[in-house]
């Protein structure tokens, strides 16, 4: 089939490595458009933008999807479909009619769990177990439309967002090919979402990161793993905020207060609302990450001070 995919974030990248050896025709990519970044601020190109780039594909990098000229050329490049994995902007009706098969989206939750932007930092600040990928009919709802196929993967106790979204995206690359060649052969079913089970999954913010110190345990280590990488799990220390790596819940620890340190020789233990927890790796403003025993030593961490 002759395919435009849609797509901005390195998580994409594995889909279109998958699409690329498929044998299916890979004719344009559409992105969101160069962003500023770095200290100078220049504008730099999408991980899908990039991509394409190398291999001499055609970029297009629309403000919006509803811009006629963007249609204009969609309809002249005349793709039979259009895959998406988080390209970061909505598809107007125009748009979504001009493929002859549609947009099919990958997205990583099993439907309808978790629709929106961050499914799978949802799926780990929640406590779930169980997640997957789904791969679904594009339409103008907020990931609502039905669904060619899934699957599941188990979230470990030591899993981030990052790690899950990592595997996901790979596993998932795999599962899209597949949906893409039973369009092609005429054999795709795509059923509806149930009603039930509806759950929204927000971008989560910098706020969101915050480490509540008065929540149990379980609940300190899910929000820690979930802002794992982004948008990265705080605390504050003397007034100044320090980023967290994850941590381990310590069943067999002292009690401490929420917050309360315990600097150990070769660990640092912090309260919580049940056990402790066993910091990993603090970063203070402008410093490298470091292991907590360190950070405390070079701290010199006193009895009774605690995080905020």
């Amino acid at each position: 089939m002759r395919l435009v995919f849609a797509g901005t974030p390195a998580v994409a990248v594995p889909a279109l490595d998958a699409i690329a050896a498929s044998g299916h025709e890979l004719a344009a990519v559409v992105t969101r458009p160069d962003a500023p970044a770095g200290r100078g601020r220049g504008l730099l190109r999408s991980p899908v933008g990039a991509w394409a780039d190398e291999r001499g594909i055609e970029v297009l990098t629309p403000a919006r999807p509803r811009e006629p000229e963007f249609q204009q050329r969609l309809r002249e490049i005349a793709p039979d479909c259009a895959p998406v994995v988080a390209y970061g902007a909505l598809v107007p009706t125009q748009a979504l009619e001009i493929p002859r098969l549609g947009w099919v989206n990958l997205h990583f939750s099993l439907l309808p769990a978790w629709r929106g932007a961050a499914p799978v930092q949802h799926a780990v600040l929640h406590g779930d177990e169980v997640t997957g990928a789904s791969v679904f009919q594009l339409e103008e709802g907020l990931d609502t439309g039905p669904v060619f196929g899934t699957l599941t993967d188990e979230i470990g106790p030591a899993d981030t967002s990052g790690i899950l979204l990592e595997r996901l995206a790979h596993s998932g690359a795999q599962l899209l090919v597949a949906v893409l060649d039973a369009l092609e052969a005429g054999t795709a079913v795509a059923r509806p979402q149930p009603a039930d089970g509806v759950t929204l999954a927000p971008k989560l913010t910098v706020e969101d990161g915050q480490v509540r110190w008065g929540d149990p345990a379980f609940g300190v280590d899910r929000r820690i793993r979930a802002c794992t990488p982004a948008p990265g799990a705080w605390t504050t220390f003397r007034g100044d905020r320090v980023k967290l790596g994850p941590v381990s819940v310590v069943a067999d620890g002292p009690e401490l207060k929420p917050g309360e340190l315990l600097a150990e020789k070769s660990r640092v233990l912090v309260g919580t609302a049940t056990t402790p927890v066993r910091l990993g790796e603090v970063r203070a403003a402008g410093k490298k990450a470091m292991a907590a025993p360190d950070w405390a030593r070079g701290v010199r961490v006193a009895t009774g001070e605690s995080f905020a």
